[in-house]
């Protein structure tokens, strides 16, 4: 009898914590979702973010931006052009970091965990110099470029390590069938590694397209600003249009809740690869 008293007691608890801790994470999101379809330019101070007045003219306001959909385009290409660049290189170089043994392997390792210590900001400069030697300031490929100088190395962190928990005995298995190494990669270590490689390539995007200082640095036209940039213009150094902000923070959100939405199935398995090496 107390056994189960003190059961109930702990799910209690338990689900009170858990509904606690929605409650503190939903909170700024209703905050922002009530001041986009409230009507009025800033929002009241109350305690419970329930609209008032609702209006749609927040959004339509965000929506009504002379380059608003070429700005949105910006983003998704941009990021996407980022998240595959940077699987597309790291995959290999993982793979050779988990699997095979080479000189300067160790340096090599350090060398890139050395590049995660530094804050992108830190490398504005250079890369600004870098982008107009080669003439790609102001363009979408050159701001690629510099996202891929961070994207590259986190993801061949996050592979290396799912690639060494898959067992080596399955590529060996597939190879004493007769297929070649490359082979065994494609059709034995790749799928098994899906979950990782969709993680990351989801990290790749989010911070690609939510990154604000490379881009409004680098890129100058307004029709191939991304949207970070764009919801920036709404907050002024004496004024700010937090309704249209809200709106378009609400907006500018959509695609990543929706690629979060397609990809929860690999995320937790994603994230806990080379947790463990088996």
């Amino acid at each position: 009898m107390n056994e189960r008293r003190v059961s109930t007691a702990e799910s209690v608890l338990s689900h009170l914590a858990i509904v606690a801790g929605v409650v503190f994470s939903l909170y700024p999101v209703l905050w922002v979702i009530s001041t986009a379809l409230s009507a009025g330019s800033a929002p009241e101070r109350r305690v419970l973010p329930i609209p008032r007045n609702l209006t749609l003219d927040h959004v339509t306001h965000f929506l009504s931006g002379p380059h608003v959909v070429s700005q949105a385009v910006s983003s998704l290409v941009v990021s996407v052009a980022t998240a595959l660049v940077g699987i597309a290189i790291a995959l290999p170089a993982a793979y050779a970091l988990s699997r095979f043994t080479f000189v300067g392997k160790e340096a090599g390792v350090r060398l890139l965990l050395a590049t995660q210590m530094f804050p992108m900001v830190a490398s504005a400069v250079p890369l600004y110099i870098v982008l107009e030697t080669l003439g790609l300031l102001d363009t979408r490929t050159g701001l690629v470029v510099c996202y891929a100088t961070t994207s590259v190395p986190f993801a061949i962190f996050q592979l290396r390590g799912a690639f060494d928990t898959i067992p080596k005995d399955l590529e060996e298995a597939a190879m004493v069938d007769g297929a070649t190494r490359l082979g065994a990669f494609v059709r034995v270590v790749l799928p098994a590694a899906r979950p990782a490689i969709a993680v990351t390539g989801l990290f790749a995007f989010m911070s690609a397209y939510n990154e604000f200082i490379l881009a409004a640095t680098i890129l100058g036209k307004e029709e191939a600003l991304t949207l970070p940039v764009v919801l920036q213009r709404f907050v002024g150094e004496h004024d700010a249009a937090w309704g249209a902000f809200a709106a378009g923070s609400i907006l500018v959100s959509l695609p990543v809740m929706l690629l979060f939405y397609v990809v929860q199935k690999n995320l937790v398995a994603g994230l806990t690869a080379g947790g463990v090496k088996g």
